[in-house]
């Protein structure tokens, strides 16, 4: 079919002129005929059936009769006045009611004409049917029906300016018409036979005017698998071509740090998980393609380690690294665990973040440019312009989902050629979104905790049994054990937060009285230097408690704290839940998560602790997760691209993600420049899709 038709904007089309283009446009973003047939319905309705007036119930959804209309009347309401006509069958009558657009509606209405009317049934002494569809039964018979209408997206706008279902229906009809229905292939036939994929022409068709329920499920299953095999195939070839084009430097051998420091300093022996990473980080150091990997950890399960022996790795090979972290905080947690790792090391770690006293930063520059520097731990001050390397091997960022993208390309800068990148998150991310999200880096997974570490026990308690938990806790500070209890952070509201902190803190105060407990406060309104002390009171053991809005969520480890209590849990969500989880459990005493609620309960709230309940498990938790939120909730609005999907959903579509993944990879497999005559089809619509910037540019 030829392309062009479809890029002709949507004003030319018999039916929308001028005035509707604007609003398409603005609504529903249609600007082209392309735009209005990827359009794709939310909901279908079963039109197969007719009813008669006297096989009509009570709550009924839309229902489509056949009859004539005998005669109309004006009733006078409070307001206006409404116009009801009568309409009959063989079986019986009922009433048609418009509140607005009577005059036309009295007018241009044919009497004692068969008309077919589609609508919702109301009762009330009767029934009744306001503002039904309308159409001859001789028009009716012509138009392009099928068994199942086609509910599509509308906005209250569509509807105030009568751009009504019907109205993209008949748009629809008048796009089918000047385009023949022919669409271009795009899927080659060695795929389209193997997985019985409908032609691309019968599945426009059959999504926008169902002949049947079979052929609507077979039309969907098709423009679903397409969709997401050109996002994979794009993902795919972008990391080959990163591969072969990307020159990265390459790290020949294994030194004498890493050998040192495997040997004589590990502070507990690797688990399988952390060797199979680290592994495979060494292979992509050695090969001569810049590395692009995806490191996920749980909480806890031992990244910092992998990330040291990856930057000593660069040092081995005469490089410096820097680790990037999104906090202050985490930054200097970072710090503190490396130099404390490589204390007995000849290895020179800096600091650099945005409170580094000017004095410092300028030896760090110098130490920086002339190579004395080995390891520079920071947050985004070193992304800065000024900060130069002498050679720059391995650039690590920790929690990247808190990075752009244009902070990410200010690494690769750092050097001519650019440096190895690793990627660190403890967000879990489900195996479906990182498929599509990161699906251009490699991904490493640590998915076993370190030896020692006993799994959290997680129960759920209402507020009614706050005297049992209170008693729980004197137990654990008799035994020398540290508690955090959190309060919700309710963005909206400083002072409603405030209040809530501050009534818990001052009940908690009456039950554990001074001298014999000591209590730390954190929350969002402190000075920062406020809140540090109280942190360090904390982690030196000398407070028992520590009473703090969500700040500890990212960072803080004490060891000893053994004990974390969230109030409000129905307020949080299961990723923040499972982080707060993760401070503690960090020694190897038994350690408790304990959810505090009340008794009135939504259904996902109840499913969110049932799972923090039944599962330590990160990645199982972000499967519930995304099932629970969708895909552009749990990335942060940035990474919502994931969201231009015209119709496969991540979540849903899952297995026919995986599908469109393998084929893709198979094709690229054979042949990565898609050169071969098999794959003409696929290269030129890859082609035209990569013209077409807009499709892509959500992809990381």
């Amino acid at each position: 079919m030829n392309l062009e038709i479809l890029q002709t904007p949507i004003e030319y089309l018999k039916g929308v002129g001028p005035l509707r283009a604007a609003i398409l446009r603005k609504e529903l973003g249609v600007h082209t005929y392309q735009d209005l047939i990827q359009l794709f319905p939310n909901r279908y309705i079963d039109k197969t059936r007719y009813y008669k007036v006297n096989e009509l119930q009570q709550n009924m959804a839309d229902v489509q009769l056949i009859g004539y209309i005998t005669h109309f009347r004006t009733v006078e309401q409070k307001k206006g006045k409404r116009l009801v006509a009568t309409f009959r069958d063989d079986t019986g009558t009922m009433e048609l009611v418009w509140f607005r657009g009577q005059k036309w509606i009295a007018e241009n209405t044919k009497r004692d004409q068969p008309y077919v009317i589609f609508g919702k049934v109301n009762w009330y002494n009767g029934f009744s049917m306001a503002h039904p569809e309308m159409e001859l039964f001789s028009q009716h018979e012509k138009s392009m029906r099928s068994a199942m209408q086609a509910i599509y997206p509308s906005t209250e706008k569509l509807s105030q300016k009568g751009i009504s279902n019907r109205v993209i229906i008949k748009l629809m009809e008048q796009l089918f018409i000047a385009t023949k229905g022919r669409f271009l292939e795009t899927i080659p036939e060695g795929i389209t036979q193997e997985l019985k994929l409908l032609s691309k022409s019968k599945a426009m068709f059959n999504i926008h005017f169902p002949q049947s329920q079979s052929l609507l499920s077979r039309a969907q299953f098709r423009l679903k698998f397409e969709e997401l095999f050109y996002i994979q195939l794009q993902l795919l070839s972008k990391n080959i071509s990163r591969k072969t084009k990307i020159k990265g430097y390459v790290f020949e051998k294994v030194g004498h740090h890493f050998k040192s420091f495997y040997d004589n300093y590990l502070p507990f022996e690797l688990t399988t998980a952390q060797k199979r990473v680290v592994k495979e980080i060494r292979n992509d150091l050695g090969n001569g393609a810049q590395m692009n990997r995806l490191l996920q950890g749980d909480v806890g399960s031992g990244k910092t380690i992998v990330a040291l022996m990856s930057m000593l790795l660069a040092i081995d090979n005469g490089f410096q690294a820097t680790l990037v972290a999104p906090t202050e905080i985490l930054a200097i947690q970072h710090y503190n665990g490396i130099v404390e790792l490589v204390k007995d090391m000849d290895i020179v770690v800096s600091l650099l973040t945005g409170s580094t006293k000017s004095a410092a930063r300028k030896e760090i520059h110098q130490q920086l440019q002339s190579g004395a520097l080995h390891i520079l731990i920071g947050t985004h001050a070193v992304l800065e312009d000024k900060v130069h390397f002498k050679n720059l091997g391995l650039a690590i960022v920790d929690e990247q989902h808190r990075f752009g993208v244009a902070q990410r390309a200010k690494l690769w800068r750092k050097n001519h050629t650019p440096p190895h990148i690793l990627v660190m998150t403890a967000t879990p991310i489900p195996r479906t979104l990182a498929m599509s999200l990161y699906g251009d880096l490699d991904i490493s997974v640590i998915d076993e905790l370190p030896p020692g570490r006993k799994p959290i026990s997680t129960v759920h308690r209402y507020d009614s049994n706050r005297l049992k938990v209170f008693r729980f806790i004197k137990d654990e500070i008799q035994k020398g054990r540290q508690i955090y209890i959190v309060y919700p952070l309710i963005q909206e509201s400083e002072k409603l937060d405030y209040k809530d902190l501050m009534d818990g803190y001052e009940s908690i105060v009456r039950e554990f009285p001074a001298p014999e407990f000591q209590i730390s406060i954190v929350h969002g309104q402190m000075k920062p230097a406020d809140k540090d002390y109280e942190m360090d009171r904390f982690i030196k053991g000398e407070t028992q408690i520590m009473v703090a809005t969500t700040v500890i969520e990212v960072g803080v480890n004490v060891p000893n704290a053994s004990v974390m209590i969230i109030e409000s849990a129905e307020r949080f969500g299961l990723s923040q839940l499972h982080q707060l989880r993760g401070r503690v459990g960090r020694g190897a005493e038994q350690s408790y998560c304990i959810l505090m609620t009340g008794h009135k309960l939504s259904s996902d709230s109840k499913t969110r602790l049932q799972t923090m309940v039944s599962t330590n498990d990160g990645f199982e938790i972000a499967e519930v997760d995304l099932k629970l939120r969708g895909p552009g909730d749990l990335m942060g609005t940035q990474q919502s691209g994931v969201l231009n999907l015209k119709i496969a959903d991540i979540v849903k579509d899952n297995e026919i993600l995986k599908k469109a993944r393998l084929y893709a990879s198979v094709i690229l497999k054979k042949d990565p420049k898609l050169a071969m005559s098999e794959h003409r089809v696929i290269r030129h619509n890859y082609f035209l899709l990569n013209k077409d910037k807009k499709i892509w540019n959500y992809i990381s």
